[in-house]
């Protein structure tokens, strides 16, 4: 990806993959070759998160199991955040914990009041290999500990508890892309 080149404006759009596919559901390989290969892949995620109205995408929605994620997202000072992180830890996930609706690319259509964090800061690299550190805050540290939980093969279905899960995980049963 060139440096201030759009993001995606020269990816293709991936298949999503969808709850209940195996490559979502286990933990991510790290990231060791930074060659354009690795380009390519976060080049097609943002064009394929862009596609499918998204504010962030792990590898594995895209059926790659490694430890990548972009991000194109506000936080609630509607600053927009556009990166993406290869090999992310989240190192602080703190604060205030917030239950708001969430949804998932790989679960098209359904949401849930999952609890989250108001702040987050993941650290990794860029495709470069380049160190990077971001900082987000209410909703933008949402989609930073949902994506890195991707990375562990979990969904936010999984944070969602009693009747929230009950009734996230039924529409799921009977959605329309259910296997």
């Amino acid at each position: 990806m060139r440096h201030g080149s759009i993001p995606g404006a020269s990816g293709r759009v991936r298949p999503l993959t969808l709850l209940g596919e195996s490559v979502l559901h286990q933990p991510c390989a790290q990231v060791t070759d930074f060659g354009p290969a690795l380009a390519r892949l976060v080049e097609d995620m943002f064009a394929t998160m862009y596609a499918a109205q998204g504010v962030g995408l792990a590898a594995n929605q895209v059926g790659k199991g490694l430890r990548v994620f972009v991000f194109d997202c506000e936080d609630d000072d509607d600053v927009r955040h556009v990166g993406h992180v290869v090999n992310p830890r989240l190192v602080e996930a703190d604060g205030e914990v917030i239950r708001g609706p969430e949804g998932c690319l790989s679960l098209p259509g359904l949401e849930a009041g999952t609890p989250r964090f108001d702040h987050a800061r993941v650290e990794g690299y860029d495709v470069d290999g380049e160190p990077v550190v971001i900082h987000g805050t209410g909703w933008f540290a949402r989609c930073l500990q949902h994506e890195c939980d991707h990375l562990e093969g979990r969904t936010y279905t999984e944070r969602v508890t009693g009747w929230r899960r009950r009734k996230v995980l039924r529409q799921a049963a009977k959605a329309p892309w259910a296997s």
